[in-house]
């Protein structure tokens, strides 16, 4: 194709397509973060579950998923000069909250909350690999085999009785929703 045939596909009978601009930097911010407060959250559950209750083998399996995310990320915060929010100290308060007060309820509100961030960790994971493409092949790596543990959990969650807790859509509604405002808090503070 010529200059000027390409140019013919242009102008106002053909608009170029608009490419959005990947802010991986938010991404990785933003994957942190979320990886960070997943680790709090098991924190809080252990610390209200201790041993004593059969489920806290899962969720200590379960965290420290979480933490082998955690530090990928950080690592990846470092190496790429990306800020870390400036949310993480109320992150960790908020999350490691949560983590009690859902186990405080009981192990199946604690999987409620569980099935609940997971699944919307799976829907935010499919979201940036979308927009990635093949843009960023390290990136997308660490997504792909992140989101299929943040799956297991979920499945997991609900396998141990997440839908038989006490308000379960209620909870499930509730902390979706807390989730999705802690993403898009993070990507830009």
């Amino acid at each position: 194709m010529t200059a000027s045939s390409s140019s013919a596909l242009s102008g106002p009978d053909f608009p170029r397509p608009v490419r959005k601009k990947v802010d991986r930097a938010s991404m990785v911010r933003v994957d942190q973060a979320g990886e960070f407060g997943a680790t709090v959250i098991y924190a809080g559950q252990l610390a209200v579950m201790g041993d004593r209750h059969p489920m806290s083998r899962h969720i200590a399996h379960m965290a420290a998923q979480e933490e082998r995310h955690r530090a990928h990320f950080d690592r990846m915060i470092l190496e790429r000069g990306v800020r870390p929010t400036l949310l993480t100290p109320f992150w960790g308060i908020a999350g490691y909250a949560l983590g009690a007060v859902t186990a405080a309820i009981g192990p199946k509100a604690a999987m409620a909350c569980t099935a609940a961030v997971e699944t919307e960790i799976d829907k935010h994971y499919e979201e940036q690999l979308q927009q990635l493409g093949d843009s960023d092949p390290e990136l997308s790596e660490a997504i792909i085999d992140f989101q299929a543990e943040e799956v297991e959990h979920r499945d997991a969650a609900i396998a141990h009785g997440a839908e038989e807790a006490p308000a379960y859509p209620l909870l499930f509604g509730a902390i979706s929703l807390g989730c999705k405002a802690v993403i898009a808090l993070a990507k830009r503070i």
